[in-house]
């Protein structure tokens, strides 16, 4: 993974990585909500590593499952 670090690629190459991500999550997936757009876009921008935008995007998800646990 630290060929995607941002100190390892250019804007416009980040901008590819996010394209290609967001297309494989359309294949088998519903649009990406704007959070997750968002921390794509902090990751473009230079401002956060992918792992890190990975661990919040699992958090965020895991903590949407645990709440739907409850419902039933």
């Amino acid at each position: 993974m630290d060929k995607l670090l941002i100190s390892q690629t250019t804007k416009e190459e980040r901008k590819e990585i996010i394209k290609k991500a967001l297309g494989l999550s359309l294949l088998g997936n519903k649009m990406p909500s704007d959070d997750v757009l968002g921390m794509a876009k902090e990751y473009i921008e230079g401002k956060t590593e992918l792992d890190e935008i990975q661990k919040r995007v699992l958090q965020k998800y895991k903590i949407k499952k645990d709440e739907n646990k409850n419902v039933f």
